[in-house]
């Protein structure tokens, strides 16, 4: 059942041409990540039997890969459609792992789950409204949000959550990427990053990974010389830490206000 393709990563420049389709991974819900993505990080921030959360889990590759690598895996969404989904994707079989619990559930309300709790967090929100999982009929979906602020706002309290119900010493991973607006760049990601260095996390990577397989590229191929703009082919693959309560840090304060 393992990739026999798979090699760890060692530099903060990820490429992934050929996505992993070991086991029920595919890339057939629109915007989620290759499973290679939460399986490195897995491997370099968690042992067997940690607890694992993906409060955004869409079609379940951080799932997949917890009970592959042997973690406890948690997973919410807030659409009850990608629950589902990812409770199928769930369906295989595989020796000694652990059971994974998947609920409908917001980021921004992890009350289910205790304080300090968590080992190891990786998640990968919604662009903006760049693809609406929900088509608007999900109250709280982030991926029916367009404007910029309203959507850090909301984020913000998701990062709130993540903070409080990760342990001392241990990793939050984003993978978050840029858009455009009127022809402009919008840069989703550093916005992201503050949210969460605000909040208390400081940075311990920013990994650039590499875009490849995207839907929408050969329509923006032909528009390049029309708006005269460069295609936007990376995205921030963020590893936040929540330090312990006995470190002294020299922490940047940014300023609330994103405009």
């Amino acid at each position: 059942m393992q990739d026999l393709e798979f090699k760890k990563e060692i530099t903060t420049v990820w490429s992934f041409p050929e996505r992993g389709k070991w086991v029920t991974h595919n890339g057939s819900y629109r915007g989620n990540f290759a499973p290679q993505i939460p399986r490195n990080i897995i491997l370099r921030y968690s042992n067997e039997g940690d607890i694992i959360l993906d409060p955004m889990v869409g079609s379940g590759t951080t799932l997949i890969e917890t009970k592959l690598l042997k973690r406890k895996g948690i997973g919410y969404d807030i659409n009850p459609q990608s629950v589902e989904l990812t409770r199928i994707n769930l369906l295989f079989e595989y020796e000694n792992t652990y059971e994974q619990i998947v609920k409908v559930g917001d980021v921004r309300n992890l009350n289910e789950i205790d304080d300090n709790s968590i080992d190891l967090i990786i998640t990968h929100p919604p662009y903006l409204n760049i693809i609406k999982y929900s088509k608007g009929n999900i109250e709280g979906d982030l991926s029916n949000i367009a404007d910029v602020k309203e959507f850090c706002n909301e984020l913000e309290k998701g990062v709130i959550e993540l903070y409080r119900v990760l342990k001392d010493d241990k990793f939050c991973a984003i993978l978050i990427g840029d858009t455009r607006k009127n022809g402009h760049y919008v840069p989703l990601s550093y916005f992201v990053m503050r949210l969460f260095l605000n909040q208390g996390f400081v940075l311990k990577e920013d990994i650039i990974k590499v875009q490849h397989n995207c839907k929408s590229t050969p329509y923006w191929e032909k528009q390049v010389e029309k708006y005269k703009f460069y295609l936007i082919m990376h995205e921030h693959l963020f590893i936040f830490r929540k330090p312990k309560k006995t470190e002294k840090l020299a922490r940047i304060k940014y300023s609330s206000r994103l405009f």
